[in-house]
């Protein structure tokens, strides 16, 4: 499902989404940055950053609060996520935690609704409980964050388990092990990747050939980084940034194409897997 918009990705039923979007992780959790935040939202709406995530857990609801304030008079523009902890998956659980996540965000219904990572609740459980809420309109679309490829077969093959529209994992230059297996799988089914942390919190080494590419481009090693996920296909990118700066220069990397030759040199520094890894986690 290769698409030949740079700036957008389809999800199964062929709905486009945004290729870069925004994450809030840590958002919400101090006063004094909050005003700095929801302008970093609103901006990061402004600039066609529409796809916006979120879960119940950052901040024990912290962050939805922060959101649904930041949403004020742009709902409508946004492509909503959220995502439910495992221990609230089960068929009623899942539902109770999408009315408060609703609440939270000041609005009547979720665009994707994602189970935060593989619990104790039987997949079945949680699909059926997806399921009833989108029926009822609460979400549109649902699926699953940190699942490996054997999590993904086994939810598959549960009723109504094919509904899954997208699985958010780490992946980034510096972690790429779901290359071997798991995004190859993924494409199979015409299933999006939705890459959380595709800086590496900025954690990357202190010399590569990012910096390279940065210093020719006259760009930041974080724009070339988050350049290079967002070239790979069928995958989509949320990175979080709660300053109106970093915002503009995630916005931006979306307009850098890497050529072949870095490409190239990208992968002779952050090889590619030969071999099964497990999932990354954050």
């Amino acid at each position: 499902m290769t698409t030949t918009d740079p700036a957008s990705v389809a999800l199964p039923d062929g709905e486009r989404i945004p290729k870069l979007g925004q994450g809030t992780w840590e958002m919400g959790e101090r006063r004094a940055q909050r005003a700095a935040e929801i302008a970093a939202l609103r901006l990061g709406i402004e600039l066609g950053m529409t796809l916006i995530d979120t879960a119940e857990m950052y901040g024990d609801g912290a962050t939805e609060s922060l959101l649904g304030e930041a949403l004020d008079g742009l709902r409508d523009q946004v492509f909503l996520v959220s995502k439910v902890y495992p221990h609230n998956a089960g068929k009623r659980g899942v539902q109770a935690a999408c009315e408060q996540s609703l609440k939270r965000l000041k609005t009547d219904r979720l665009d994707l609704y994602l189970l935060h990572w593989r619990g104790s609740m039987p997949l079945e459980e949680t699909v059926a409980g997806f399921e009833a809420l989108r029926r009822d309109g609460k979400i549109r679309h649902w699926g699953v964050s940190n699942f490996d490829t054997d999590d993904m077969e086994e939810l598959v093959s549960v009723p109504d388990g094919e509904r899954c529209a997208t699985n958010q994992i780490l992946y980034n230059v510096a972690r790429r092990g779901s290359e071997f297996d798991l995004l190859p799988w993924l494409a199979e089914r015409r299933m999006p990747a939705m890459a959380y942390s595709p800086v590496d919190h900025a954690r990357l080494p202190k010399r590569s050939p990012l910096d390279d590419i940065a210093d020719a481009r006259g760009v930041s090693v974080v724009q070339v980084a988050l350049a290079w996920v967002l070239q790979q296909p069928d995958v989509f990118a949320i990175p979080k940034s709660g300053r109106i700066e970093h915002v503009r220069d995630n916005r931006r990397a979306l307009d850098l194409r890497l050529d072949a030759d870095e490409c190239t040199r990208i992968d002779a520094h952050f090889r590619p897997p030969r071999s099964k890894r497990p999932l990354e986690m954050l």
